[in-house]
């Protein structure tokens, strides 16, 4: 099976001052070593999901733990949906970053017709990294099967930013550790601008020591289990939406795990943008509008 490329060119709507904004926050957080997210995409904050759908169902805020980061905003469509998103904000796995990345997406979607389970979870210092990241990813999809809420789980797809791209692609392979086997499966994944390759990502400094970080040590052989290139093929397909001009996760990230996938036998398809970190989840952009027909396609 050869390298699937969809090609898509557009103008960011995004206004120049923002754009600049967006950029010039970029820059400050570099200095710090820390970039990866900014608080949101959009100019105004999106709140919380109310505790109960249009249609009167359950949603809003779920806890899956004691910690005040272990817990995610389902979000409910009016009439019947088409699936379930399960969101999953980027930001180099850092406490800095939040779920209030997500929010925007999430509205978006449960606007058009799914089902979102809008996922916080303990990052770098607020006690996250390996396991504990992955701990509450599982934990956190595994809600959907709760019998009050009353899903539908034929169609759940992981949708993850940078950071969050790593872990929508490993939460489709947890299945292969025992320590995460079981639960909610993951029938299909959508890594905006992710980090697919650690081993990689390590070696080329990718949020300079955000790697390292996350593992708790530099990266080695046993480390292959959370690292979604060293998992291919999987059994589902990926597509892996991708800014050609991303100065912070590397178009490279998307393009190398592609054709790995594709080389083993499995589906994957590589949608490359025009334009940089942010514009893969700037809703109001044309990159976003390739997302939606990912997800058109399976729902």
């Amino acid at each position: 099976m050869g390298l699937t490329v969809v090609r898509a060119w557009f103008t960011p709507r995004v206004s120049p001052m923002r754009r600049r904004t967006l950029l010039r926050g970029l820059g400050l957080l570099a200095g710090a070593g820390a970039v990866g997210g900014l608080s949101s995409c959009g100019d105004d904050p999106v709140p919380p999901p109310p505790p109960t759908s249009p249609d009167g169902l359950p949603q809003g805020r779920l806890t899956y733990g004691d910690d005040p980061s272990q817990y995610a905003e389902l979000s409910r469509p009016a009439g019947e949906p088409r699936g379930v998103v399960v969101v999953l904000h980027g930001g180099f796995w850092r406490a800095e970053y939040g779920l209030d990345l997500g929010r925007p997406l999430a509205a978006d979607l449960t606007g058009r017709g799914w089902v979102t389970l809008n996922v916080e979870y303990r990052r770098v210092g607020d006690g996250g990294g390996v396991p504990e990241t992955l701990d509450d990813v599982a934990a956190a999809i595994d809600l959907l099967a709760r019998t009050d809420l009353g899903l539908d789980l034929t169609t759940v797809v992981t949708l993850g930013h940078s950071a969050g791209g790593h872990l929508a692609a490993w939460a489709a392979s947890r299945g292969r550790d025992e320590r995460w086997a079981g639960g909610v499966d993951v029938t299909a994944v959508v890594s905006q601008a992710g980090v697919l390759d650690l081993r990689a990502a390590a070696e080329e400094g990718v949020g300079g020591s955000a790697v390292e970080d996350l593992l708790g040590h530099p990266y080695g052989p046993d480390d292959a289990i959370v690292d979604p290139a060293r998992q291919v093929p999987l059994d589902v397909p990926v597509w892996c939406v991708h800014g050609t001009s991303d100065p912070i996760v590397p178009p490279s990230q998307s393009v190398g795990y592609v054709e790995a996938a594709t080389a083993a036998g499995a589906e994957a398809t590589l949608v490359e943008v025009d334009g940089d970190h942010f514009t893969v989840i700037d809703v109001s952009s044309t990159a976003w509008a390739r997302t939606v027909e990912v997800l058109d396609s399976l729902g």
